[in-house]
This record gives structure tokens, C-alpha cells and sequence, in this order.
């Protein structure tokens, strides 16, 4: 599969971009090169190969999740630039 100036044109067409001539055939030559990549990538047997999250084992980098005692409602709001009370206070948004 290649692809084409003409290609190139339609597909910025659809996106509503407004090209060059010179852009066009950059972009033309770009995705040939990406398209001549899937196939070389295509030509690599992966009949025994397992799907893959990440291509090396990572360890988890979150911590367990673990229950634990939650702030005291105090301890909530006392870095609150406004509180009530009970509530946190924002600045009015919605009329």
C-alpha cells in the first residue's frame, strides 16, 4: 500500500487543514516510510509470543491499598483557605 499526494490531500481535506505543496509531499513521504515500518514489523513471527502489557516486567510503584484510620474532620479543614464549620468554602462559579 502507498500512499499518494492525492491521499495526503484528502486526508487533510477531512481534517480541515489547509496544506502546501511541499507539506503535501512531506506528509506523503512520511506515512509511506511509517506504512513500509508496519510492514517490516508485519514480516516478524509472533505465533509463540504472548500479549504483552509492557515489553519489560515492571513492579507495581503504587503503594497497597490498605485500609487506614481517615483524617478527623478537624484535621480537613485546618488548611482550608475558607471553611464553615463543616464545609470547605469555594468562590460562587455557577449563577
Amino acid at each position: 500500500m502507498s500512499v499518494t499526494e492525492k491521499d495526503v490531500q484528502y486526508i487533510a481535506n477531512l481534517a480541515r487543514l489547509q496544506l502546501n505543496d511541499e507539506e503535501v509531499k512531506s506528509f506523503a513521504g512520511d506515512m509511506n516510510k511509517i506504512l513500509g515500518y508496519m510492514d517490516q514489523l508485519n514480516e516478524v513471527n509472533t505465533e509463540n509470543v504472548e500479549p504483552l502489557e509492557h515489553v519489560i516486567d515492571l513492579e507495581s510503584r503504587l503503594r497497597k491499598d490498605e485500609a487506614k484510620e481517615p483524617l478527623s474532620h478537624k484535621d480537613a479543614l485546618k488548611n482550608a483557605p475558607d471553611a464553615d464549620s463543616d464545609y470547605f468554602r469555594v468562590p460562587k462559579v455557577i449563577e
